[in-house]
C-alpha cells in the first residue's frame, strides 16, 4: 500500500506550550483513518501542519512520496482540506464560490465546468447553488465545504470534522460519499463521533496531549 500521508516526529510549539509532541503515523492509499482525542490534543494542529497551513517546529511531514519542506505548493495541489468550521466566502454564492475554487485549483473551463458539476450532484447543492453561502444552513455550508475539498479529486482528503452540524440524514449520505471515494485516497477523519469511526474508518490514530496514544482498527 502506497503511503499517502507520512507523519515523523512532528513537533509544533506555540512559545512554551507544545501543542503537538514528537508524531509519527502514516496514512496508505485507499485507507480512511479515524484522528480521535479530546479537545486541545493536538489534532486540528496536526491537520494544519500537514496541509502545510503551519510550520511544524521539528519532524517531517510526506505526502504522495513528496517532502513538505521541499515541495509545499505541489502537496498542498495533491489535497482536499476542510477545516474546522469550513471557512467561506459568505456574500458568495456556492456556484461562485465553487468556481473561484476551480480555477485557484487551475482547473481547465471544460474541466472545472465537469467537475463543479459532478460535485455540486454529488453533495445535493442544485437547490442552493444562487443563494448567499451566508443564509445557508449549517448543514448546507458543510456540504459546500466538502465540495469545495473533493473538487479537484485530490489523492489525499483531510477532513476536520465533516459531519459537524449536519442531521442524521446527511451524516449518512456523507459517510456514503467518503465510502465511494476512499478506494484510490489517502484520507484523515477528525472526529469526536465514535459511531463515525465504526461506520467508514479503517484505523484509528488516538493522541492526547500531542503524544500518539494509540494506532490501530477500530475494534482493538
Amino acid at each position: 500500500m502506497q503511503p499517502g500521508i507520512t507523519v515523523r516526529q512532528l513537533t509544533k510549539d506555540f512559545g512554551g506550550l507544545r501543542a503537538v509532541d514528537d508524531l509519527s503515523f502514516s496514512v496508505g492509499s485507499g485507507e480512511v483513518v479515524g484522528f480521535l482525542g479530546p479537545n486541545g490534543a493536538g489534532k486540528s494542529t496536526t491537520m494544519k501542519m500537514i496541509t502545510g497551513y503551519l510550520e511544524p517546529t521539528s519532524g517531517e511531514v510526506e505526502v504522495c512520496g513528496m517532502a513538505l519542506s521541499q515541495q509545499p505548493l505541489a502537496i498542498k495541489a495533491a489535497i482536499g482540506y476542510l477545516p474546522e468550521g469550513a471557512p467561506l466566502y459568505g456574500d458568495m454564492t456556492p456556484r461562485r464560490f465553487l468556481d473561484f475554487i476551480a480555477s485557484v485549483r487551475g482547473l481547465e473551463p471544460a474541466e472545472r465546468h465537469r467537475r463543479i458539476d459532478a460535485v455540486v450532484d454529488r453533495m445535493a447543492l442544485r437547490g442552493v447553488l444562487d443563494q448567499a453561502i451566508d443564509t445557508l444552513s449549517k448543514g448546507f455550508k458543510r456540504r459546500v465545504g466538502l465540495a469545495q475539498a473533493i473538487l479537484h479529486d485530490p489523492p489525499v482528503l483531510i477532513l476536520d470534522e465533516p459531519t459537524d452540524g449536519l442531521d442524521p440524514n446527511q451524516k449518512h449520505e456523507v459517510r456514503e460519499l467518503i465510502r465511494d471515494i476512499a478506494a484510490d485516497k489517502a484520507i484523515i477523519i477528525s472526529t469526536h463521533i465514535l459511531e463515525e469511526v465504526e461506520a467508514i474508518c479503517s484505523r484509528a490514530v488516538i493522541i492526547a496531549g500531542g503524544r500518539l496514544l494509540a494506532d490501530g482498527r477500530p475494534a482493538e
